[in-house]
């Protein structure tokens, strides 16, 4: 199962200096452009309240200076999990084009017209669905949750859905932003930024 890694261009220290947003943006672009599935695809880890580590991958739906934003159901495990411990780290793993991106910091909830602006622009099915879903709860059976599904379909017809209660946005904002880069013979290449002093150091893979 080992795979050696290919040598794209070295990502270069000194391009971080100016911050890290420029050279993120650029690394998703690449991913887009390589059709790597699910380019926006961040694996999300949090800690509950015994201090255990819990993983799922979300969709990254915004990344500016202000950091990662994701959407869900605030009954749902990540949320309470934040709302306990608003701290959190992504990571980016475009395996296809040999690279990682990670960030780790404080989380906090976006705007309600933030939440708004991005549920409107969402497919139809998937603001039923977020009706329908009681996130992280569990349910009887497969045909129950179609049957949620119908229910509130039936409730909207014919209008617009409504940003569900209970359901909005966070945005993690970066302490530290780590690139990473396979490199053969394991000798990978990790450069991190933090971001309150601006510090880029190479990291030991």
């Amino acid at each position: 199962m080992r795979v050696d890694y290919k040598q794209d261009a070295d990502v270069d220290a000194e391009r971080l200096l100016g911050g890290w947003l420029p050279v993120a943006q650029q690394w998703l672009a690449d991913a887009v452009e390589a059709k790597v599935a699910e380019p926006n695809a961040m694996v999300l880890a949090t800690v509950d309240t015994d201090g255990r580590p819990s993983t799922r991958t979300v969709l990254c739906k915004g990344l500016d200076a202000d950091g990662v934003v994701f959407y869900t159901n605030y009954g749902s495990d990540k949320a309470t999990q934040l709302a306990h411990n608003p701290y959190a780290s992504v990571t980016f793993p475009w395996i296809g084009i040999e690279r990682q991106l990670t960030f780790r910091g404080a989380v906090r909830k976006v705007s309600a017209e933030d939440t708004a602006a991005y549920f409107a622009s969402r497919p139809r099915g998937s603001q039923l669905g977020a009706w329908a879903s009681q996130q992280s709860r569990p349910i009887d059976s497969r045909v129950a949750l179609e049957a949620a599904l119908a229910e509130v379909a039936r409730r909207f017809d014919g209008v617009d859905v409504p940003v569900p209660p209970g359901w909005g946005g966070f945005r993690l904002s970066p302490e530290t932003v780590e690139f990473w880069q396979g490199r053969t013979n394991r000798l990978h290449n990790r450069i991190r930024l933090t971001t309150s002093t601006r510090l880029v150091e190479r990291l030991q893979p």
